[in-house]
């Protein structure tokens, strides 16, 4: 039987085509104690001056204005405070989720600009890293008593099979600039304006990929030079013909924390123990740690003004050259000495050739002391590893190039320094 007229249930439907006004209160959308309003406060007290100094939209002059770079920095901090590292996905946020609507504040951005921030202003970036540990200093906080410095390899936005042997490069490298040529007599030939347009993106992929392929040809030659180098101390490793990436010519292949083998950056930290702050940061294509710490140093000087008291290192950066720097620096250096192929050698023990530096550092590597202060570098230098790899996604790089990769791990550092002074309720 059917359901009469009068005894149909009434429901409440969906009406798509009306149009309605919503009134939005963005500062009641966001709690008092919601963790987004830590973060713009801490950016209203950072010197912002650099990034505004730059803009070209002056007073009453014509041109568009500006976005503004504390929205844009305070975007990027809350995004990585919750593991986005992606401009697109951030974009999408900001249309969609009332904090991030709360840094907005009605300012529109599109992943193109956020993109463009986040890795042109690697400089700016690197200064607030050590605006962060002035106001640390300032207030006696951070004394950089104990510093852990370690590195981590960083799988790059590269595949293995993107490297190339110089005939290989030189052979795209003539088929990229003839596709060029190609491209350039049709879209000047084509009387079709939408034709036009798609042959005029053709082009631009096309000398892009001309860009990348000669970009690889530069490093060739400093690669060729250090594999001859590495030919004349080992002759037994023989000499290889060397390979670079097309997509990312700066990365290098390295050996991986899993044993294997592939494309990435070293990128190096050092962290200090009293605060947990990030207080150096550096990435290199080197995938050794060794040449790294004297670096290092000059990076936590040239930021703090004074060198830690004590620097714990594991055992690959160990070369009797650090130790010696880092001593004649002023700081005790903590790590383990190399064991010997010989069980009967004691590697604490001091050589007939060690330096006073050196011997002094075998002798107290065998104390209790000492021992239990170096237990310590892998809860300090290891907690900032996992934390940026885990929570500010620094597993894998979705940009090429060492500028580029530098400016996304410095905004990574910058979070977590933040993170540490928002939680030391230092934002007020």
């Amino acid at each position: 039987m059917g359901v009469s007229e009068h005894d149909a249930p009434r429901v409440v439907k969906p009406v798509r085509n009306q149009l309605s006004l919503q009134p939005t209160d963005l500062e009641a959308l966001v709690p008092d104690d919601h963790p987004v309003r830590a973060i713009w406060a801490l950016t209203e007290r950072l010197d912002l001056s650099e990034f505004y100094a730059e803009i070209e939209a002056r007073g009453s002059a014509p041109g568009r204005p500006a976005t503004d770079p504390q929205v844009m920095l305070a975007l990027w901090l809350f995004a990585n405070s919750e593991g986005v590292g992606s401009a697109r996905l951030l974009e999408r946020l900001c249309d969609r989720d009332a904090p991030y609507r709360w840094i907005c504040g009605g300012v529109p951005v599109n992943h193109h600009t956020l993109s463009d921030f986040r890795v042109k202003q690697g400089k700016k970036l690197d200064r607030l890293l050590t605006q962060t540990l002035a106001v640390l200093m300032k207030q006696g906080v951070l004394q950089l008593k104990r510093v852990a410095q370690d590195g981590m390899k960083v799988r790059a936005s590269a595949g293995a099979g993107s490297f190339k042997r110089k005939a290989s490069l030189e052979r795209a490298h003539q088929e990229a600039e003839q596709q060029v040529r190609r491209l350039k007599r049709e879209v000047a030939d084509d009387p079709g304006a939408g034709t036009r347009r798609v042959q005029a993106a053709k082009e631009r992929a096309a000398t892009a990929r001309q860009k990348a392929v000669e970009a690889a040809l530069a490093e060739l030659p400093e690669l060729e030079e250090k594999q001859e180098q590495r030919a004349k101390k080992d002759e037994r490793r023989g000499k290889k013909e060397v390979r670079v990436s097309t997509t990312d010519a700066e990365c290098r292949v390295m050996k991986m924390a899993d044993g294997g083998f592939r494309p990435a950056y070293n990128v190096q930290l050092a962290t200090d123990a009293g605060t947990g702050c990030i207080v150096g940061v550096d990435v290199t294509n080197n995938g050794t740690d060794q040449p790294h710490v004297v670096p290092m140093l000059d990076d936590i000087t040239a930021r703090t003004g004074r060198t830690p008291d004590e620097y714990l290192v594991d055992g690959g950066f160990v070369t009797h050259e650090n130790i010696e720097v880092v001593t004649a620096r002023g700081a005790t250096i903590y790590a383990p000495p190399a064991k010997s192929r010989n069980p009967k050698i004691d590697p604490c023990e001091p050589k007939k050739d060690d330096s006073p530096a050196v011997a002094a550092w075998r002798l107290r590597m065998k104390t209790e002391d000492a021992k239990r202060i170096y237990v310590q570098r892998g809860a300090v230098a290891e907690r900032t590893n996992a934390d940026l790899r885990v929570h500010r996604r620094l597993d894998r790089l979705n940009v090429t190039g060492l500028v580029k990769v530098k400016s996304v791990v410095l905004l990574a550092a910058l979070t977590y320094n933040v993170l540490r002074l928002i939680s030391a309720g230092m934002t007020a």
